[in-house]
């Protein structure tokens, strides 16, 4: 959907009136998402200050693909692909798996279109953890992203269902962590021994048994999430490798939930959400 403005106008107010059949909450939602362009370049800006002539377009929000490839698209242009992951999905091939991976399929999707296509693992995601993955699909894009990770990443969101009672409402995990030559991840008693991890988390409801945690990301370390409920005392649901007790989702009860980031092109802020799995309620029903 394409539209010219006429007159002077804020790109929210624009939208808004253009778009008067749709809520203030879905307008600002495709702008949260990228999905608003400018004479032809993203823009997340609400304030963004409009002049005639312009031309504003709304781009459709991807569609998930067919049901048999395992995974839903939420997001594509010409430099990313952000799909949703499900969870016992391996993010890249391993000796004993080198087909139902995620990076085998995002690029089986991509060649439908395009033989030549290709595609760019940025970041990972554990094999039983779910939710937003970005890839690129070019090797510049993938640089530009892992190179300035940093700074080119805003938010990375998760929701954790963890055993026990959360007593605090919000907090910070800070440590140094190591692996072990297994491969074992854990946070050092030393400072400055190791990498340093920074988590943030804050506690949505509870009960005796499990919480549910909104945790985000300062710094992005192997397994960080997993050993810092560890050392909290509360690992995360069903990561027998990481301390959990028990498995009431038949699954590690960790989603990667939102990625906030800088376009690497366009510079437009734009974020990825990927729907919490329903059968996280199960820990609270």
């Amino acid at each position: 959907m394409e539209m010219i403005v006429q007159g002077e106008d804020t790109l929210l107010a624009f939208l808004l009136s253009h778009l008067s059949h749709k809520s203030r909450n879905y307008v600002k939602g495709v702008l949260k998402r990228g999905q608003i362009s400018v004479d032809g370049t993203p823009c997340t800006d609400y304030a963004r200050r409009l002049i005639p002539g312009q031309h504003v377009s709304v781009m459709q929000a991807a569609q998930p693909v067919q049901s048999d490839l395992g995974f839903a698209i939420l997001y594509e242009d010409d430099d990313l692909l952000v799909i949703d992951k499900p969870a016992g999905m391996l993010a890249v091939a391993t000796d004993n798996e080198r087909e139902n991976t995620a990076y085998r399929l995002v690029t089986d999707y991509v060649r439908l279109k395009n033989k030549s296509g290709r595609v760019f693992i940025v970041h990972r995601l554990d094999r039983e953890t779910s939710g937003v993955m970005l890839f690129a699909k070019s090797e510049r894009v993938k640089l530009a992203l892992q190179d300035n990770w940093d700074d080119a990443v805003i938010t990375r969101g998760y929701i954790a269902v963890v055993e026990g009672k959360v007593a605090a409402p919000a907090g910070t995990m800070k440590s140094w962590l190591r692996q072990t030559r297994t491969l074992l991840s854990y946070s050092s008693k030393n400072p400055g021994d190791g990498k340093l991890a920074i988590t943030h988390y804050k506690t949505v409801k509870g009960t005796d048994k499990y919480s549910l945690l909104e945790v985000s990301l300062e710094t992005g370390r192997k397994n960080q999430i997993r050993v810092h409920m560890k050392d909290m005392g509360h690992p995360v649901a069903g990561d027998k490798k990481y301390g959990a007790a028990t498995d009431p989702l038949k699954r590690l009860g960790l989603h990667a939930a939102v990625l906030t980031l800088k376009h690497p092109t366009s510079g437009a802020e734009m974020s990825f959400e990927a729907k919490t799995p329903r059968v996280f309620g199960r820990a609270f029903a």
